[in-house]
């Protein structure tokens, strides 16, 4: 598949050619829903487990005669109602750890490039280097690449120092190197933007 390169001033640079390997695959709403609900799922946070009635070191004697006591019939320290006593119905650890074979993550991947591809979605970039690292000058730059309400830009190993400077305060643009390209940031954005170092990377990492 041969797609036209772009400068970020929207001036032609030649043509690449993209693996159908990769950008080419037919894509599939079931491998793409178990994979973005898998990175949901790992995003999630344990609570911290509470000690409970059972869990507190403290003596299981009980304390006062069952009766004539003048107070409440309790059995021992541990109960709730106690200072240091265990915590009543206190948040409890949940596995919120799932597993996905790596080949469906591969290919889940793979679809989110493709079906962008597919879309017309996917723009080319030859490079992020800009004159002056101006939020300004890069909203017009960007403006005339036509990228719709949000767009995910990739870059190669490393981010463009000047480019995420300039873009940080760009709220419908997002930045991240080719080895955090993932599903769910892929399908969220309207637009994918990738540098001829992020194919070259996207590609090497299937192929490798």
């Amino acid at each position: 598949m041969k797609v036209k390169v772009q400068t970020l001033d929207a001036k032609g640079s030649g043509e690449i050619e993209l693996n159908d390997a990769v950008f080419g695959v037919e894509p599939r709403a079931d491998i793409l829903h178990r994979v973005v609900t898998w990175q949901l799922e790992k995003r999630r946070g344990t609570a911290r487990a509470a000690r409970e009635r059972s869990d507190v070191a403290r003596t299981g004697k009980k304390f006062g005669r069952q009766k004539g006591g003048g107070t409440a019939r309790h059995g021992d320290r541990r109960a709730p109602v106690f200072i240091g006593g265990g915590k009543a119905h206190g948040p409890r650890v949940r596995d919120f750890n799932p597993s996905l074979n790596k080949k469906v993550r591969a290919l889940g991947l793979k679809m989110a490039l493709s079906s962008k591809a597919a879309a017309g979605q996917l723009i080319v970039l030859d490079s992020l280097d800009v004159q002056e690292a101006k939020t300004k000058a890069v909203r017009e730059q960007l403006g005339k690449l036509g990228l719709g309400k949000t767009a995910l830009v990739i870059d190669g190993d490393a981010l463009n120092v000047g480019f995420a400077q300039a873009s940080s305060n760009l709220r419908q643009i997002d930045l991240l190197p080719a080895i955090g390209a993932n599903v769910y940031d892929i399908l969220k954005h309207e637009t994918l933007v990738l540098t001829r170092a992020a194919v070259e990377k996207l590609e090497a990492r299937f192929n490798g």
